[in-house]
């Protein structure tokens, strides 16, 4: 292979509903999330997989060359044809050439059009080639995309062949599977077994997968393009007005995707798209692929890199709009659950998160001289008055302002913070009591408060008295995680976490200045930070863990326990520029230390985009999702902040 790509990094091909397309450089499905169809049917939950992937291969003067490589239990690779791979190329979507032992070159591409649970795929000669046709036998399923297929007697090979086009419905109670092709179809059913995957392996899951294979497409590739564009009949009223030949459908969708995705300013704003998807009748944010779903925290921490640098700031505002209907008791969801009623309010800092959002909204908007419709911005300084008010009258989860005007949160068997891993139980980091981040987002929160009504005043000014007396370590030179804890007045956390840098950045005012300052970031730079980003435990702590392997028991006891977060990235930059100054120098060593060796890593992983976690020892492989929101969200930010174009943030 002469193409310098990972086989094993990841593409993905969101549709802008929370369905999505991916895969491996390699074309092996090593996650149960891998596939081809994959559609929300309530977006973006009720997430689906219909068609997993595919066999694909040539075959000309009796001999058969294949296109694609498989993985089997018990560790069989049949077909192999990852040394055909000759180039593999991301931009404008997946491309591959695959070049043949007798020199035939073909090319094949994947891209889903934004906006439509479509997947289009297609192969072609590169030169012209008489006799070589094309069979491709796609495997299907009709799973939740968190499950795994087996082969059973209920699945439904039945087909229904049509002009252009060939359905399938694999399951009664779902909707069929329906392929616009220029083809000629061979209904010929059989079962694939144990396809072997590899990463779900890893993660101590299930990893062996039985799917179907109804038939397979042919084509006299020296003549034609091979087009298969996949759909569900679900998204039947989206085919209304379109070309029915398949050709030119192929034509008009790659044209319109193309032109769409060159008129992004950088791979990583194209990629910022793939996070933004439609809820209801607004938007909103999906956390990571390809396993999670909308989550309140992640939402409006990266949503201000996504949307608001990018300058989208109307998708920005329908995002925080759409979130507005959800808060109850002061308190936004933590995430929605596919198939549940109701969401989740299961977090203390959601909601303070969506007030620090709000803010950058209205001050992006003047920074760009855009004006916010006056209905929209009474409508969000409302819902910030709510969240306020519920948080100091009290609500859920023993959340209240207490006497010193700080914000105490917790009990047994919940995890309210970011560092929310949990077995049975077990709530790994239960950070009962007061943590240093929500009271650094409360008080920014409250700050923020001030600018529509004076009457938090009195309880700003106590909370931030009481933050710089009561937070600061005099033995470690640093803040404490938590004060107070487990509601104990006087009792202490000392571990020194990433936390504490929500205090010097990442929020619009500062709550530390001068020597504490400087030492604050300086016991973050030499025990936390990496070049993915910070660790969330200082390697000295007997708890540290130095890996995030194993089952899901072992990694979620290591998720907040040295795991590195690239999301923190973003605080810890703007801290480090602040606090020398806020100078041109300084955001250019800023630039230069720290972001633009991250983007060299860009495609190691989940390609253009930035992954969720890394080890927390060297060589800090990347874990967790490949295609993580706020990951990106925040390198993002860091880029409008170095490139000069605005202020960190202030000092209260």
């Amino acid at each position: 292979m002469s193409s310098p790509w990972n086989l094993k990094a990841e593409w993905l091909e969101a549709d802008g509903r929370g369905g999505f397309a991916c895969g491996t450089v390699s074309g092996i499905r090593t996650r149960r999330y891998h596939s081809l169809l994959l559609t929300a049917q309530m977006p973006p939950t009720g997430r689906r997989v219909f068609v997993n992937g595919f066999d694909a291969w040539v075959e000309r003067n009796d001999e058969q060359i294949s296109l694609s490589t498989q993985y089997y239990s018990p560790g069989v690779t049949y077909p192999d044809s990852r040394h055909r791979i000759q180039s593999f190329h991301p931009d404008p979507w997946p491309r591959w050439q695959f070049l043949l032992e007798d020199g035939t070159s073909i090319e094949h591409e994947i891209f889903v059009p934004h906006g439509m649970p479509f997947t289009v795929i297609s192969w072609r000669l590169s030169q012209s080639q008489p006799g070589t046709q094309l069979c491709i036998r796609p495997f299907i399923s009709g799973r939740d995309y968190h499950c795994l297929h087996k082969e059973n007697a209920s699945f439904r090979f039945d087909a229904q062949v049509g002009p252009n086009y060939v359905s399938w419905r694999p399951y009664a109670p779902l909707p069929s599977i329906r392929v616009i092709t220029n083809a000629h179809y061979l209904h010929e059913p059989v079962w694939y077994r144990q396809f072997f995957y590899e990463e779900e392996q890893r993660r101590g899951l299930d990893y062996l997968e039985d799917l179907a294979s109804p038939g397979r497409f042919v084509w006299d590739l020296s003549h034609d393009r091979a087009i298969l564009i996949l759909s569900t009949e679900e998204s039947a009223s989206l085919w209304e007005g379109l070309n029915p030949e398949v050709e030119k459908l192929y034509k008009k969708f790659a044209c319109t995707e193309e032109k769409r995705r060159r008129a992004f300013p950088s791979r990583l704003h194209r990629s910022a798209e793939a996070y933004v998807v439609q809820r209801g009748r607004g938007k909103t944010i999906i956390a990571g692929y390809p396993w999670f779903v909308d989550w309140g925290r992640d939402t409006f921490i990266s949503m201000r890199g996504l949307c608001l640098s990018s300058g989208e700031l109307e998708t920005a505002q329908e995002i925080l709009l759409e979130w507005s209907e959800f808060i109850s008791e002061g308190m936004l969801p933590n995430r929605f659950v596919d198939g549940a009623e109701l969401p989740e309010y299961n977090s203390v800092d959601a909601s303070l998160w969506y007030v620090i959002a709000i803010h950058d909204l209205f001050q992006e908007a003047q920074r760009r001289g855009r004006v916010l419709s006056r209905v929209a911005r009474k409508k969000l300084e409302a819902a910030i008055i709510q969240i306020l008010t519920g948080y100091k009258k009290g609500t859920r989860h023993h959340i209240y302002m207490d006497q010193d005007g700080l914000l105490a949160a917790g009990e047994p068997g919940v995890q309210l913070t970011w560092m929310d891993a949990k077995m049975g139980d077990w709530i790994v980091t239960s950070r009962m009591g007061k943590p240093v981040e929500v009271q650094a987002l409360w008080l920014n929160a409250l700050k923020i408060g001030l600018s529509i009504s004076s009457q938090w005043e009195h309880v700003f000014q106590t909370g931030f008295r009481s933050f710089c007396e009561r937070f600061w370590n005099q033995e470690k030179g640093c803040l404490f995680d938590v004060i107070d804890v487990d509601h104990e007045h006087g009792k202490m956390d000392a571990s020194i976490r990433p936390n504490q840098i929500l205090a010097l950045g990442g929020l619009p005012f500062s709550l530390m200045e001068g020597e504490r300052a400087r030492g604050i970031l300086d016991v973050i730079e030499r025990r936390l930070l990496t070049p993915w980003g910070l660790r969330s435990l200082d390697p000295a702590d007997s708890r540290f863990a130095p890996s995030y392997v194993g089952g899901p028991a072992q990694r979620d006891a290591a998720y907040h326990q040295g795991t590195v977060w690239p999301w923190l990235l973003g605080p810890f930059v703007e801290a480090w520029i602040r606090v020398r100054g806020n100078t041109l120098q300084a955001k250019k060593k800023a630039r230069v230390r720290f972001l633009d060796p991250l983007l060299l890593r860009l495609d190691d992983y989940g390609i253009g985009h930035i992954p969720e976690i890394a080890d927390g020892n060297p060589p800090h492989t990347p874990r967790g999702c490949p295609f993580q929101a706020w990951s990106l969200g925040e390198v993002l930010r860091l880029m409008d902040l170095v490139m000069e174009k605005k202020n960190p943030a202030t000092s209260i």
